[in-house]
């Protein structure tokens, strides 16, 4: 969905600040230590930093930014982080002189002094966080991701892409416009732009995917959205394993099992009874 820039005349940069962050994740059942160990290491390598770079590069491209810098690195036991630094103009040729090419999984070389305080104003940023339940067999996959621009450019261009890119059980975002711009006539913006919900953005499929609460805070130019999905098959949480080999006992307390994590993730709490995942 396009955004509704309005048309405004402004004295210089626009110096509003527009992040989307967004906590991402995805759960799956596996039992023996195996099975933990091969789930985290699919993990590692399905969403290490040279696919996480792609999949920031891809948002930049989204949004309209030009990429200033990268710094991405993989984490020993798990995990994985990248941070990009973005600006909405090009770089000139003599800039583009001053930045060493990052080498394969290594972190690249700072800023120049300069274009770190005129260029870089915008940035997006990803980490990964692999864990495991020996208790439950429960494993959980989050990813933290963080898209902050100024300017004319903003982050959610790239929500949909963003849900999609990953498998999303529980997504949970945040979406906040920071600061003010001018127009010719001194007079004060703090938002540049139409919106009530995060889910104006969202493409119809994912509508129909997630169950969707809104707290937003229209005052503050503050807007979060939890998301979970609608549609619960056990197989799309198995690892290693499916359905048809386990018992129907199984079968229920693992279902029991999963919902109560969802729930838990997407309410933000421990439960002390079992719940009936939405309903």
């Amino acid at each position: 969905m396009p955004i509704g820039i309005k048309k405004l005349k402004l004295q210089g940069f626009n110096n509003l600040t527009k992040t989307l962050s967004f906590n991402i994740y995805d759960v799956c059942y596996a039992d023996s230590e195996a099975q933990r160990e091969a789930y985290i290491q699919y993990i590692d390598e399905a969403y290490n930093a040279e696919r996480l770079t792609v999949i920031l590069t891809d948002v930049a491209q989204i949004i309209g930014a030009n990429i200033l810098n990268v710094a991405h690195q993989d984490y020993d036991p798990q995990g994985a982080s990248v941070t990009m630094l973005i600006s909405e103009e090009p770089l000139v040729a003599e800039q583009l002189q001053n930045f060493a090419k990052p080498g394969p999984r290594a972190k690249s070389a700072p800023f120049p002094d300069a274009v770190v305080a005129h260029l870089d104003k915008s940035h997006i940023t990803v980490h990964t966080y692999p864990e495991s339940n020996p208790v439950t067999g429960i494993s959980t996959f989050r990813a933290d991701i963080d898209v902050s621009t100024c300017g004319r450019i903003s982050p959610l261009r790239a929500l949909n892409y963003l849900i999609h890119s990953f498998e999303s059980d529980v997504v949970i975002m945040d979406y906040r416009v920071r600061g003010f711009t001018r127009d010719v006539t001194g007079r004060k913006h703090f938002i540049d732009h139409n919106i009530s919900s995060i889910q104006n953005y969202l493409s119809r499929d994912t509508k129909d995917r997630y169950q969707m609460v809104d707290v937003n805070v229209y005052q503050e130019n503050l807007f979060h959205t939890k998301m979970v999905l609608k549609q619960f098959q056990l197989d799309d949480y198995l690892f290693c394993i499916q359905e048809k080999d386990l018992t129907r006992p199984q079968r229920q307390r693992l279902q029991k099992c999963l919902r109560r994590e969802l729930s838990e993730i997407f309410y933000g709490c421990n439960m002390v009874q079992e719940l009936e995942f939405m309903g």
